[in-house]
């Protein structure tokens, strides 16, 4: 199974890509009511049931500014997140409702000279493994039961973004790769984590990191998106630009939220956002770009007519072999170099040798 001749990624090899914007931020400023939720105040996942037309009108308005691919409302719509709500055992049929929602959307705009894609979401849920919340276990196979969701409703691509913690990146992409064999299907694959303020994701991994960690698993394309604004995101694009050879993406916020008057804002305009992806795709080489948290059509639209057509810079690409653990990498070709010593030690059987390796540093 290979990815090699996707449509999807054909696109990515000849032009920038372009993502929707935001989905939970833009489904907030339509104060909907209680009702529309079925009484699981929060959860827009369910919107797909109670309220299609909203989450089908969501797609429509990115898809008519331009671009290319919209994604699944499915960002908590696993069961670990679906539980809180009392609605876990409707995990799959969620997805898979979303999925075929999106399609359909994206298939009235679709022509042979704009063809058009459907990104099945996969958000970081509420419980991390690393801090003890949830299993492995427990976490990859939630996430198998939403990836089978998508994969049956006709997902183009899957994207696991937001991450939060390495162990749970790592659980949602084994379940979709072990989907993946169950389907007998292979589709593209795109890992998004979130750097904080800090300079590292949620619990303490650099760039650096991450990418050590990511880059054995066949994942097509990484990148960032969530937590700050564009500015905020140059210096982890331009780690991942020269050590990630295949495509990188960045969906970023509409800047850093403020809370005014009980309600989150984001301050950066359409043109300030398009401005910087423009910078991004022109001189650090990423090739798909789009808004998370607070980008609206508005942004898209900007985006659009900025960098719409463009071909992403050619990057040159070298990662240091290291193993990398929760917080940083360790490469394995050291300065100095371990030395290994052999000392024979004797038992009391003068005819009995053995072997005792002592391992020191020079």
């Amino acid at each position: 199974m290979t990815t090699k001749d996707h449509p999807f990624l054909a696109l990515v090899a000849q032009r920038v890509v372009i993502f929707d914007g935001a989905t939970g931020t833009n489904l907030q400023e339509l104060d909907l009511t209680l009702d529309d939720f079925w009484d699981n105040e929060g959860c827009n996942e369910i919107l797909v049931r109670s309220r299609p037309d909203v989450v089908r009108e969501l797609h429509s308005s990115f898809l008519e500014v331009g671009c290319d691919v919209v994604e699944t409302n499915t960002f908590g719509a696993s069961a670990v997140v679906l539980a809180e709500y009392g609605v876990d055992d409707q995990d799959q049929a969620l997805n898979e409702q979303a999925a075929r929602l999106a399609k359909e959307v994206a298939e009235d705009f679709s022509t042979l000279d704009h063809p058009r894609f459907v990104a099945g979401s996969m958000g970081p849920g509420t419980k991390l493994p690393s801090l003890g919340h949830i299993s492995f276990k427990e976490l990859h196979a939630a996430y198998r039961r939403q990836a089978a969701g998508l994969i049956d409703g006709g997902v183009d691509l899957l994207i696991v973004e937001t991450c939060q913690d390495l162990l749970q990146t790592k659980a949602a992409l084994i379940a979709i790769f072990d989907e993946f064999e169950a389907h007998k299907l292979r589709l593209p694959v795109i890992a998004q984590v979130t750097m904080e303020t800090t300079g590292a994701m949620l619990l303490g991994s650099d760039m650096l990191t991450a990418l050590t960690t990511l880059s054995p698993l066949p994942v097509d394309i990484l990148g960032l998106n969530c937590a700050t604004g564009p500015k905020a995101m140059g210096a982890h694009l331009r780690t991942l630009a020269a050590g990630w050879a295949p495509p990188i993406s960045v969906l970023p916020n509409a800047g850093m939220p403020e809370t005014r008057d009980g309600r989150l804002v984001y301050d950066l305009t359409p043109n300030e956002l398009a401005f910087d992806l423009h910078h991004f795709v022109v001189d650090l080489g990423i090739g798909i770009v789009g808004g998370c948290c607070g980008t609206t059509p508005e942004h898209l639209k900007a985006v659009v007519d900025k960098v719409g057509g463009l071909v992403p810079k050619s990057r040159t690409t070298s990662l240091e072999p290291a193993a990398a653990s929760l917080y940083g990498v360790a490469a394995y070709d050291v300065v100095p170099k371990p030395l290994v010593i052999g000392e024979r030690t004797h038992s009391d059987l003068p005819e009995i040798a053995v072997q005792r390796p002592i391992t020191t540093w020079r």
